[in-house]
């Protein structure tokens, strides 16, 4: 035997095999990470117009922003409580954005404010009650069925009720119901929060819940000097953007070792303000960006590429994502914890649970373009009557067509994700709660889920990700490539994102296919990167948490 290989009980084992392996993989990781950069610079290169940059405006972002930027990433790598801060900060401020964006999106926009008061007294509201009583009464074995029968029979209630709750909520005004919807509520989450999180006495609770209350209207006045933002859009920013950047800043000041995180967001914002001044008194040229403020607000042009926007397309993504995220999470997660917690594993039943489980791991690798063709099927196509009940689908191509399609695309997915989580509870914690004489629900929620939610939340971000670029199934359905307009409602034709992109990569003047389509990738790369990093932030929480 050579000195290169030793017998072990698994057999014989080369030592240069091994080496030859690692190297391997070493240089497959390496091709495909440079790659993969080459084609984000070459698309962020047309998207932002950098090469009609001058060399001194290069040179002096490099010297007040890139390099500081470089020299912070080098110290934080040796100090992992820095690093963690510096990631929750920048996290949860890209959330914040992201999630104001969205919730102004969805209520100022797509539902308006009178709907989402009727719906928000009839499901929300109630339903969120209900769970927070679970959480201060462990013992109430009632609460999830409670909190179930809310969200069924009460968007029926909304809906019969609708015409004198929107006549109640024009009486509020926009105002008076976001303050009443999100404020207050959100005031008592911040007295939950510093209460149970930060270990405050229940009067600074209450004191920090009522100065959220406090900000909301001494932040009036300024807001009416401000003609391009109104009090509603405030109140939903100091809600939606407010509270994670509050959590954030909180969580980093009280632990000490993360304090020094606070460079980064002053490094980022005084380097690009100091870069401003500079280029402006040298007169360098900056870039001529195709991703700016006037893409993101605009409507689509198929005929000038410098008037293309993709306003329309963005909000169609968002009213599309949001209630995927929905559809997916309920029913996923809920088909997770009853094949796992519920469903027999012996038997006649439990042969046909392990068919089901089959079927769903291989429905998880079917084409989307079969995903497609199923909701035309089901959801444009079908003709159907029972007695008064007449169905015959929900549109060619409206929002609700290509939600549900596009749930069925990604459920395997969530389903997998769930029940892997699901299985890694150990089994002892549940024999030990079924010891201390808990329920089969008590034990699922107060043991399982929650040390099951960390990966149920991974795996499902990671399938909206892909929900959210799919193309062939919205194509299927009968989605428009180029829609002037953003949806209104849940039966409004829409597009998305994926769809603008795709019509605008045919055009034939150079300059959608290169400058256009670049920076309609780069808006879509910022909403998945974001929703990726969302997903890391929860899942090392909760995993925190269980630990």
């Amino acid at each position: 035997m050579s000195n290169t290989e030793s017998q072990t009980e698994f057999g014989e084992v080369s030592e240069i095999k091994g080496v030859v392996f690692e190297y391997v993989t070493l240089v497959a990781s390496v091709v495909g990470i440079l790659s993969l950069g080459a084609l984000l610079a070459y698309v962020a290169w047309d998207a932002f117009g950098l090469e009609t940059a001058s060399n001194g405006w290069y040179a002096t972002y490099a010297a007040t922003l890139v390099l500081p930027v470089v020299g912070f990433i080098a110290y934080a790598r040796t100090r992992p409580a820095v690093a963690k801060g510096a990631f929750e900060l920048l996290t949860m401020t890209l959330a914040g954005i992201m999630g104001t964006f969205a919730t102004v999106i969805v209520l100022s926009i797509i539902t308006g404010p009178e709907i989402w008061f009727a719906y928000f007294l009839t499901v929300i509201g109630p339903a969120t009650a209900v769970l927070v009583y679970g959480q201060y009464d462990r013992e109430a074995t009632w609460v999830g069925l409670v909190a179930l029968a809310v969200f069924v029979v009460g968007p029926v209630v909304g809906t019969l009720a609708l015409p004198w709750l929107t006549s109640l909520g024009a009486l509020l005004g926009d105002p008076g119901i976001y303050f009443l919807t999100l404020v207050v509520p959100a005031a008592g989450l911040v007295a939950f929060l510093a209460n149970d999180q930060y270990g405050t006495d229940p009067r600074t609770a209450i004191l920090a819940g009522l100065a959220l209350l406090v900000a909301a209207f001494a932040g009036v006045p300024v807001v009416d000097a401000l003609p391009s933002v109104s009090r509603s859009v405030w109140l939903i920013v100091l809600v939606t953007f407010g509270i994670p950047v509050g959590v954030a800043v909180a969580n980093v000041a009280l632990n000490h070792h993360r304090r020094p995180a606070f460079a980064l967001p002053a490094i980022v914002v005084g380097g690009f303000l100091l870069g401003e001044f500079v280029v402006g008194i040298i007169d360098a040229t900056a870039p001529s960006p195709w991703f700016d403020w006037q893409f993101l607000t605009s409507g689509p042009s198929v005929l000038s590429a410098e008037q293309a926007g993709l306003y329309p397309a963005i909000i169609g993504s968002i009213f599309l994502i949001v209630l995927v995220s929905v559809f997916t999470f309920v029913f996923g997660f809920g088909t997770a914890v009853y094949l796992e917690e519920y469903a027999p594993q012996s038997g006649l039943l439990g042969t046909v649970t392990r068919i089901i489980n089959i079927n769903v791991s291989n429905l998880a690798g079917v084409p989307s373009v079969v995903y497609g063709l199923l909701g035309l099927g089901i959801f444009v196509n079908v003709q159907a009557e029972l007695g008064p009940i007449e169905y015959s689908g929900f549109g060619v191509g409206t929002v609700l067509t290509a939600a549900l399609t596009l749930s069925l695309l990604i459920l395997p997915i969530v389903v997998i994700s769930a029940q892997e989580a699901l299985r890694s509870v150990p089994e002892s914690m549940r024999k030990a709660s079924y010891g201390m004489g808990a329920t089969r629900w008590q034990t699922t929620r107060n043991v399982v889920l929650p040390r099951a939610l960390p990966g149920t939340l991974t795996g499902t971000i990671i399938a909206l990700g892909r929900a959210i670029g799919e193309t062939a199934p919205l194509i299927m359905i009968g989605a428009a490539t180029t829609k002037f307009t953003p949806p209104d409602g849940l039966f409004s034709m829409l597009t998305a994102m994926p769809m603008q992109i795709y019509a605008w990569a045919f055009q034939p003047d150079e300059a959608f296919r290169h400058g256009v389509v670049a920076a309609g990738v780069v808006t879509l790369l910022i909403v998945l990167v974001t929703m990726n990093s969302v997903a890391i932030l929860l899942r090392n929480k909760y995993q925190q948490e269980s630990n």
